[in-house]
């Protein structure tokens, strides 16, 4: 039996303003969430983005070529919820930053670990007013509250949306720094992403390229990469 899968049925998607939001509309008809939520974004441009995407429907719907649609769908129906479940769970990576987990040996390895996390370190404490401090080896140890605090603020100060891509952009780099450093501008989202796979690329260099690790970290980088996207959509200018 084959499973049933929905059918486009609308000729046109369009954007709507609406008290100061955008809604995108399918032949006039709202467009909701999978929680039966109305269809309401921060942006016009992130709602063009999203009207581009119903609109390159052929026949079947298929979600997986709307990634759009799906951040603003967790954002309107998982994060506006839990707002503050979500910023607490990223501001933790502040007191266990990937940055700050250095390794003791081989030499190479720990030269290029403080070139090139070292300045990202440098970049939280003056843009961010968050002073982390690396350390050897893999067993935690806190970070200053004063810096953690500052982080967590500024996590908890994210809206809905941002917040949603927020949480991709730390996720996966597994950094509190590169995830603020992405949403503002500090270097260009791929060499954040490049940034945040140091370890990875080390062992590739020593014991050569495994093509099932090798095909995750690319899906791993469009991820990335389209948080980024997200973010930027999401701000009001």
């Amino acid at each position: 039996m084959s499973e049933w899968k929905a059918k486009r049925f609308w000729k046109a998607a369009s954007v709507v303003e609406v008290e100061g939001l955008f809604a995108i509309e399918l032949d006039g008809r709202g467009v909701k969430t999978p929680a039966k939520q109305a269809m309401r974004v921060p942006t016009h441009a992130m709602a063009a983005a999203i009207a581009q995407e119903w609109d390159a429907q052929i026949d079947i719907i298929n979600p997986n070529t709307m990634p759009v649609t799906k951040t603003a769908n967790a954002a309107i129906d998982k994060v506006t919820v839990q707002h503050a479940e979500v910023a607490e769970m990223l501001a933790a990576y502040g007191d266990s930053d990937l940055l700050c987990y250095r390794a003791d040996a081989p030499e190479e390895l720990v030269e290029r670990q403080n070139q090139y996390w070292n300045p990202m370190l440098e970049w939280a404490a003056d843009a961010l007013g968050a002073r982390l401090e690396p350390r050897t080896g893999v067993i935690h140890a806190p970070q200053d509250p004063l810096a953690v605090d500052a982080l967590t603020w500024r996590t908890h100060a994210l809206d809905a949306f941002e917040l949603a891509a927020f949480h991709d952009l730390v996720s996966l780099s597994g950094s509190l720094v590169l995830g603020f450093a992405a949403t503002l501008d500090a270097r260009p989202a791929e060499e954040l992403w490049t940034i945040s796979r140091l370890d990875e690329l080390w062992q590739e260099e020593q014991w050569g390229k495994d093509e099932d690790a090798t095909a995750l970290a690319l899906i791993k980088r469009d991820a990335f990469l389209h948080a980024k996207r997200m973010f930027d959509l999401a701000q009001r200018h």
